[in-house]
């Protein structure tokens, strides 16, 4: 999924600038590196996935909105609750 949009920033009159962010870490580091490796797969399947679809989303919402689309909240609770459950 590709989310696009410009960052929001926040400018103070008469404020000083801020600081240079921290540098990573080096990338020898073994903290970086099994990051890295963590990550990999998961960074590779997003990737993978298509571009977020605007107009089908709007098609399906439009759709649930005039009762096309079958929606059970009792069935959308039920698998929140086995995936997410209780503690």
């Amino acid at each position: 999924m590709k989310i696009t949009g410009s960052p929001v920033s926040t400018v103070t009159p008469g404020a000083q600038p801020a600081s240079a962010p921290a540098q990573p870490a080096p990338a020898g580091a073994p903290a970086a590196a099994l990051q890295s490796e963590v990550l990999k797969p998961a960074s590779e399947a997003l990737r993978a996935l298509p571009d977020f679809d605007a107009a089908r989303v709007a098609e399906l919402r439009d759709a649930l909105a005039r009762g096309e689309l079958p929606f059970d909240p009792a069935r959308l609770a039920g698998l929140i609750q086995k995936f997410h459950g209780s503690r």
